[in-house]
């Protein structure tokens, strides 16, 4: 996606088009990782499934989220920070902004502003639902979080893969849910917009 957008600048700035006032952001679905790699870390636990002396399972509940995010954002610097990406900003274009979705905690057990308070930082943007701007208004903490713990985001992700655990399988499952997550509602919305207009066909009458 960021490279979309990096070409489609690329391609306005060659025909002398305006970058200017360009925006993209690139999102990151973050209570629905932890959801699914829970399940499958409970999985492990509940069987007793551990690679010999490796990562125990239990301790990295809730975390994977967070730390694919931070790892994200690394990716993100280092992608603005080449040399086709600074022509780019030179002539005045945005960059892609990092948005962070489904930020509202699913497990009761976990901090309500977790993914919230580690996830501030500059050129990201996050979408938070009403319950959650009031537990953090009540007692989250503001500041530039994002790049801290990016070495435990690292051992994190490493465990995962040492526990068996492909986040390149949990992230395409995801993909796949979250389509058809959309696919569902815009077929039921056509189904409606059909279903009236036949009703209004009844009901006009010829001229």
């Amino acid at each position: 996606m960021a490279w979309a957008y990096i070409r489609a600048l690329e391609r306005r700035a060659a025909k002398n088009w305006p970058i200017q006032n360009l925006a993209s952001v690139a999102s990151f679905f973050l209570s629905r990782i932890d959801v699914l790699v829970d399940q499958i870390l409970s999985e492990r636990i509940q069987t007793g499934i551990q690679s010999g002396q490796g990562p125990n399972p239990q301790d990295l509940l809730g975390k994977a989220a967070v730390a694919n995010a931070k790892l994200a954002y690394q990716r993100f610097k280092e992608l603005w920070s080449n040399d086709r990406a600074k022509s780019l900003l030179d002539k005045g274009a945005r960059p892609q902004r990092m948005l962070w979705a489904s930020t509202s905690t699913k497990n009761p057990s976990y901090d309500d502003v977790m993914y919230i308070e580690p996830l501030i930082g500059p050129q990201t943007v996050n979408t938070i639902p009403d319950e959650t701007i009031a537990a953090f208004a009540d007692h989250g903490v503001v500041q530039n979080t994002l790049e801290q713990g990016v070495e435990e985001a690292r051992q994190v992700m490493r465990d995962l893969e040492q526990l068996g655990i492909s986040f390149t399988q949990v992230t395409e499952q995801l993909l796949r849910e979250g389509v058809q997550k959309f696919i569902e509602p815009y077929d039921a919305l056509l189904a409606i917009i059909e279903t009236k207009r036949q009703a209004l066909s009844k009901t006009e009458k010829p001229a």
